[in-house]
This record gives C-alpha cells, sequence and structure tokens, in this order.
C-alpha cells in the first residue's frame, strides 16, 4: 500500500508517498513548496488557497505515479490556527497567521477574567497569546459580524480534510493546542468557552488518531487524476505525528521536535495537571497515544528570521554557509532567551540579538556567524532548562535525547545540545512529521497493528545520527551565566 502525506511547515509544504515494503517504510518526496504568509492590510494570513492548490499538485503527481496504488491521504500542520465556514461550506475569511498582532493583550485580558489556574486546570495548556482562545476573543471583539455569521471553526488540517473530502471535524491532536478542549473529559471545555460568551456550536465532533473521515470527492479526484482514496485523520498537529516518529523502545527520553519551533518534552500517558506543570509553563497536548507533555520553545525561528533579513539585504546565504560562519566563531560568549518577548515578531532580529546582549551587559555579537552561534548555543542551553524541569517535575530521569524533525539538519545544534544536557543526543529521522503521519494512515488502513510495531518500523528504516556530551564543564558555568538572564 502506498499513502499520501501532506506536511505542511511554517516555511515549507511536503507532499510525500510512504511506502511499506519489506525491508520497512521508503519515504519518497513527490513535491516541496514554499509556505509564505500575506500581509494585507496590518494583517498577516495564511495563503489557505495556495497551500491547498500546492497539495493538489503533489497528489496529482501522486496519481501520475502511481495510480491505484494510492490507498489514503492525510494532511498535518501546525497548532492554533483556524479558517471560519458558513452553512454551505464556505471560506469564509482567510485564516489569520498566529504571529499576526490582533492578539496583543488579549492573553492577559482573559487570565484577568477567568484565574490562570482555571484557564489551566480545564485545559492543561501553556499560556501562549497565540493559542486558538485568544484568536477566537480577537474575533469576537473585531469581527463579531464574522463569528455571527460562521457556522463552523476548523482547525487548519481539518479545514484542508474538509477541502480534499467534505467531511466537517476535528482531530483530537489539534483540537488539545486550542485551550479550550478538556484533556480529561476528550470534549471541549463548554464551561470555558461560555465564560467568555464564545459559541461552542462552531465546534465539530472531535475524532481520534487513525479514523478515516471519508473518501477524496469526486472532484478532486477528477482534478488530480486519484482514485477517490480514503482521507484520514492522523495526528494532524505537526508535533503529534513527528513524536509519533521518534525511534525509541521507551518513554523514557525526552524529544525535541525541531524546527520553526522546537517542542521539548516527553510523552505521558494523561494529562499531568500539577501546580508545577502551571509554574514550568509546559502544555499537554495530544499524541496519538497517549499525551504530549512539552514546552513550546522558539526554535529555529531567530536562525531563520536573521536570515530572512540578510537576504532582504542582498545576502542570500543559505544554512549551511551560516553553520560554517557560526563553527569558526569563538564559543560560549553571549546568550540569549530564546523565548523572551523581545524576539516574538521583531523587525530585525540580528538587532534584537545584539540588543538584548548590550542590554544584559554582555559582549554584543558583531558578524553573522557570533550571533548564529549565539542564537544557537542559547536554544541549547534553553534544552537544558526545559530538560530539567521536566525531570524536577516527573521526579525521573531522562537518559536521552530524540531530535526529530528539520533541526537535525544542524550538526552545530545537536552536538551544543548533547554539551548542554550532558545526555547523548540521537538526531533523526528528518522528515518525522511526513513518517508519523504515514504510519498512522497505515494503522487506520490495517497494514499496521500497533505503534509498538510502527515504532519499530521507525527503527529499522532511517538512520540516527549519535552525539556524545563534550566540554561539559564550560557548559555548566554558560548555564549558570544563563539562568542569570530576564526570561
Amino acid at each position: 500500500m502506498r499513502y499520501v502525506a501532506c506536511d505542511l511547515g511554517a516555511e515549507s509544504g511536503r507532499v510525500m508517498v510512504g511506502t511499506l515494503t519489506g525491508r520497512g517504510l521508503d519515504l519518497e518526496e513527490i513535491h516541496r513548496f514554499r509556505n509564505e504568509p500575506v500581509w494585507v492590510g496590518s494583517h498577516l494570513y495564511w495563503d489557505v488557497l495556495r497551500l491547498y492548490h500546492e497539495m493538489k499538485k503533489g497528489l496529482r503527481l501522486a496519481a501520475t505515479h502511481y495510480g491505484r496504488d494510492l490507498e489514503s491521504l492525510a494532511v498535518d500542520t501546525w497548532g492554533v490556527d483556524f479558517g471560519l465556514v458558513d452553512s454551505s461550506g464556505q471560506l469564509l475569511a482567510n485564516p489569520v497567521h498566529y504571529r499576526d498582532r490582533r492578539t496583543d493583550g488579549l492573553m492577559e485580558e482573559a487570565v484577568a477574567r477567568a484565574g490562570r489556574e482555571y484557564v489551566f486546570r480545564r485545559t492543561g495548556i501553556q499560556f501562549l497569546p497565540f493559542n486558538t482562545l485568544y484568536q477566537l476573543l480577537a474575533v469576537q471583539r473585531d469581527q463579531p459580524g464574522l463569528l455571527a455569521a460562521a457556522e463552523g471553526l476548523l482547525l487548519l488540517p481539518d479545514l484542508f480534510k474538509f477541502f480534499f473530502s467534505g467531511v466537517r471535524e476535528s482531530e483530537f491532536t489539534m483540537a488539545t493546542t486550542t485551550q479550550f478542549f478538556d484533556p480529561l473529559a476528550g470534549v471541549w471545555a463548554a464551561d470555558l468557552l461560555d465564560l467568555f460568551e464564545l459559541p461552542a456550536r462552531l465546534l465539530p465532533p472531535v475524532v481520534r488518531p487513525g479514523h478515516i473521515a471519508g473518501r477524496l470527492l469526486p472532484s478532486v479526484a477528477r482534478e488530480t487524476g486519484a482514485t477517490e482514496l480514503a482521507v484520514v485523520a492522523v495526528g494532524s498537529h505537526d508535533t503529534a505525528s513527528a513524536v509519533a516518529a521518534v525511534p525509541a523502545a521507551d518513554d523514557d527520553y525526552l524529544y525535541i521536535s525541531s524546527g520553526t519551533w522546537s517542542l521539548v518534552g516527553t510523552p505521558v500517558p494523561a494529562p499531568v495537571l500539577t501546580p508545577a506543570v502551571l509554574d514550568g509553563e509546559f502544555t499537554n497536548e495530544g499524541g496519538v497515544g497517549g499525551f504530549c507533555l512539552h514546552k513550546n520553545v522558539a526554535g529555529l525561528w531567530l536562525i531563520q528570521q536573521c536570515r530572512s533579513l540578510w537576504s532582504r539585504r542582498g545576502e542570500d546565504l543559505d544554512y549551511a554557509t551560516l553553520g560554517g560562519m557560526a563553527a569558526r566563531a569563538a564559543s560560549l560568549v553571549s546568550f540569549v532567551r530564546p523565548g523572551h518577548p523581545a524576539f516574538l515578531h521583531p523587525d530585525d532580529m540580528p538587532a534584537a540579538v545584539a540588543a538584548f546582549c548590550r542590554d544584559t551587559g554582555q559582549a554584543v555579537p558583531g558578524g553573522k556567524g557570533e550571533i548564529i552561534r549565539c542564537a544557537l548555543e542559547s536554544l541549547a542551553l534553553e534544552y537544558r532548562l526545559v530538560l530539567d524541569t521536566l525531570e524536577r517535575i516527573l521526579q525521573k530521569r531522562l537518559a536521552v535525547i530524540h531530535i526529530v524533525g528539520g533541526g537535525t539538519h544542524n550538526e552545530l545544534l545537536c552536538r551544543f545540545t548533547a554539551n548542554a544536557t550532558g545526555r547523548p543526543v540521537a538526531a533523526g529521522p528528518v522528515e518525522a512529521t511526513a513518517i508519523g503521519n504515514v504510519l498512522a494512515q497505515a494503522l487506520a488502513m490495517g497494514e499496521v497493528k500497533s505503534w509498538s510495531e510502527a515504532r519499530a518500523i521507525v527503527r529499522s528504516s532511517f538512520r540516527v545520527k549519535t552525539y556524545e556530551p563534550e566540554d561539559v564543564g564550560r557548559w555548566e558555568e554558560a548555564y549558570a551565566k544563563y539562568l542569570a538572564l530576564p526570561a
């Protein structure tokens, strides 16, 4: 059987075809495309119709190659963002990007109204200003007519699944990112929505990963040349699919799903709703077989934004070149806190890094290599902080770190992470999200029988590179300096 995985990230999208063979899982990239948000006036939007067009293009190419061998299709994306549709299923407005400023101040207002402990107890979710709850409050404040006209709210992978199949439903792992889903009862937190006078009628039924939503719409099948293959709800939050592809034999590990964001945590069988989790700013998000207890860390965002600015100024440097510059720069000189508000959406990321170092009395990184090295070393130290906090919360040692996703390409970051944490780092597979997507489809179609079997397939199919800790003493000194910086 062959499965089509549409995997959308904040910078790019991929259409992949996964095939289970006697050797394991073969993963083939069929189509890759840019994901470029669009400014209209003062707001930043996702270009969802372009993304859907590119996914259909990928499906057309897959159908040309494999015809009736294609069994099913599934979509995964980042969390929290959504589209509103009317009674006929028409998209009412362009979905807004989570980095748009419309939610500025709304999280603080909501917490003052409902209480931090109450919201956390009902949802288990980390307080982030772009959570779906605050985005929906922004619509309520700024566009009440839009909210009144809407008949359904579909989180982005559910919206694309609707475009492909005509089925309206919400997949569990995405629902948990909203901050209005009850992780204990497994239903929408209606009392929380009522408190904010938000319409629960918009929310569709919630299904679990592995649910077969329906079949490809005949119109889409005709357009793409595909058969009316099954459309599956996988772990459609990309983190859930990435964690599903971690090649571990047990659950005593720290995972880092590394991309624009780094999701740093460990799998748990049930939500952990203790005060320590709230104080540590951890989140309980749905996984394909339990929950993911992790913290959202601003990952390669800092490096991506530096590169983007330099490119706009005429210096189009690829990541390998920037990595080489960073490798030649002096080590452990200056640090930033990646989650500091100064780095959420600055106009000039290199200037923001320099200003933070200057304001905290550190040496100011001048060249590009120094700036990138500062960002990468700081990110590794942030991983150490999350690891230490998580081990205190769970009262157990996480002996190994698994890095999956695009960040596995960054050998400096992998090496720095091993040094900062004093733990071996197993890096790979790179395309973990697409792998998790494919394996969830294979489970839905009965070709794979369990997630333990699925993880064994990952271990036998994909290369993992291990980094051992080095120079631990100097990194311990750096960690002490890092902890003294303002978060």
